[in-house]
């Protein structure tokens, strides 16, 4: 594996964690059999978003690369491959954990050289996947920002944020903290083939119920919506209905897109259980990553006029983080944020 001059950046000029700060684990127990998890101790755990990118936010902070969660679709897939790791059952399986991200964030946020900027969690892997359950990285993270009062957010899959339900309710007595929960379905067997590690849709609805009846406002992000498997009008209806149903401050939907590394992988799985699906989605994703901008609009609609009918509001660009994007001209059609 290439540990050695690795970087968040293209550059890759200086090494985030060197070979000799590897510690390599297995547990046998049922939840982590057949999962490798690579214990690192980070250089820098503050990462800045490329400016090319659509995100609206500008700092993150990923403590885990590679996700047990396992979906077929997941962008960050590719990003495995910048340490010779395998982006398909390698993503899923292989772990690199950043066992010094707290203290390494609280002396980060402490430089003087910081501006308490929004710092957004989630939105590469999973902070809550099931490794940590056993590393418990959060708490350590959420104190160092609450005691900073640095704003932050989250998006997660996972069910496990509840267990840190506390620390994010101090947090967001003095900074903004903002929580979204991705919710793309409500389909159990579309659920068990592409989310296999994932706590089930119902599961994740009944988080964002906890989140909200405790004060802390939860937005959903309604990604990604499967074209021809999780599109159907019907199955819009039931998992928006099921959205309001669970007290989200808002919906945001949005479709799937397929990046190099995760296009790969979900192609061999689209022709192993909908072979009859794969010559559809040459043709809708021939013009790259995102589906045509035809679609995207008829979807966000659909949801939209849902959302309307079912009293819950849509979502403007990035504020189910309560992040303030920067002001630009309108586009003429609707966009896609590059989140899942």
């Amino acid at each position: 594996m290439r540990w050695d001059n690795l970087t968040d950046g293209p550059a890759r000029s200086s090494a985030l964690f060197g070979a000799d700060a590897v510690v390599t684990r297995t547990f046998d127990t049922p939840e982590f059999r057949g999962i490798t998890f690579h214990e690192v101790r980070a250089r820098s755990i503050v990462n800045r978003v490329p400016g090319a990118s659509r995100m609206p936010f500008e700092w993150t902070v990923n403590p885990y690369r590679g996700c047990s969660h396992a979906c077929v679709y997941c962008f960050a897939r590719k990003t495995h491959s910048y340490l010779d790791l395998d982006t398909g059952l390698g993503f899923d399986s292989q772990i690199v954990v950043k066992t010094n991200a707290p203290e390494l964030l609280r002396r980060e946020l402490a430089s003087h050289r910081w501006t308490g900027a929004h710092i957004a969690m989630g939105t590469n892997v999973d902070c809550y996947q099931r490794a940590e359950g056993r590393y418990r990285l959060m708490p350590g993270i959420i104190e160092a920002l609450r005691d900073h009062a640095n704003p932050f957010s989250i998006l997660t899959k996972g069910t496990l944020i509840l267990r840190d339900l506390p620390l994010l309710q101090q947090a967001a007595e003095v900074t903004d903290v903002g929580i979204s929960v991705s919710v793309g379905f409500t389909d159990t067997a579309l659920w068990r083939t592409v989310e296999p590690g994932t706590p089930s849709p119902a599961a994740r609805l009944g988080a964002v119920r906890t989140l909200t009846d405790a004060g802390i406002e939860c937005g959903v992000l309604m990604a990604p919506v499967i074209p021809f498997l999780g599109d159907a009008p019907e199955q819009l209806r039931d998992t928006v209905r099921a959205i309001a149903e669970s007290g989200a401050t808002s919906v945001t939907p949005l479709v799937l897109h397929l990046r190099p590394g995760a296009r790969e992988w979900f192609t061999a799985w689209l022709g192993e259980h909908h072979p009859h699906l794969v010559e559809r989605y040459e043709r809708m994703y021939a013009g790259g990553s995102y589906a045509p901008t035809w679609y995207q609009r008829q979807i966000t609609r659909q949801v939209h006029e849902l959302a309307a009918e079912f009293g819950i509001g849509p979502n403007g660009r990035g504020a189910a983080r309560r992040i303030t994007a920067p002001e630009r001209p309108e586009p003429a059609a609707p966009t896609q944020l590059t989140l899942l």
